[in-house]
């Protein structure tokens, strides 16, 4: 396996089919959750990354509550690989507030600090107390903008990946880890995407697949993965 090949980070899944995975490709899978996640904490023993459930609120038209992210931390004792800091979806100045007003109270905590980088931002914005940048923003500026982060910084994560196609461009682009919670929403056919892309990265080989598809054929030969 490639010392090098990116992790992925399907949501907080804990079903069968996500533990085969993890099972599978060691060191390649982990847990993205949110504080606000009504099914428990991370499964005990899985890496996890830990969100700040900013997203979900904001994409139900909710008010974000702070309570949830540091009740977690206060009371969860198996350490994340990074949290995310609070942020704003597609809003540069308040996501930098935001970051002022949690990060210091965050770091007493001990664990790697995410910065979620929204559309407008340039490197210059990332704070020098951040661990990881996290890649959010609008789909199309997050995919125009990539390079330009994992050319800059060493540990780079990237949101909502969630097709075979986009898992090769993230990859390729340098990303550490990546996140998306569609993977085992969408059938066998989006999921057999997720197994030939860590397959063919595990083994060090590029993408053999039409990557203008959302997911690729079915492959013969796969180690009876799909």
């Amino acid at each position: 396996m490639s010392k090098n090949a990116m992790k992925v980070m399907p949501g907080a899944n804990t079903g069968f089919d996500c533990g085969v995975l993890f099972g599978s490709y060691p060191g390649r899978m982990a847990q993205l959750h949110n504080p606000i996640d009504k099914n428990g904490g991370p499964r005990y023993g899985w890496n996890y990354a830990l969100d700040n459930g900013v997203y979900g609120a904001w994409s139900n038209g909710e008010q974000w509550n702070e309570k949830p992210l540091y009740d977690f931390l206060d009371n969860y004792h198996q350490r994340p690989l990074w949290v995310a800091v609070p942020d704003w979806v597609a809003d540069r100045d308040q996501t930098l507030r935001l970051w002022e007003a949690h990060a210091p109270a965050l770091m007493t905590y001990g664990v790697p600090l995410a910065f979620v980088v929204q559309d407008g931002m340039e490197t210059s914005d990332v704070p020098q107390e951040a661990d990881v940048v996290f890649v959010g923003g609008t789909t199309s500026w997050k995919w125009r903008n990539l390079k330009q982060w994992t050319e800059a910084f060493k540990r780079v994560h990237v949101g909502k990946v969630n097709t075979y196609k986009l898992l090769w461009e993230a990859h390729e682009a340098g990303a550490e880890s990546c996140d998306g919670t569609g993977w085992f929403r969408g059938g066998p056919e989006r999921l057999q995407g997720l197994k030939v892309y860590l397959e063919e990265s595990s083994m060090q080989q590029r993408p053999q697949m039409q990557m203008d598809l959302p997911t690729p054929p079915p492959l013969r030969n796969l180690l009876g993965l799909i």
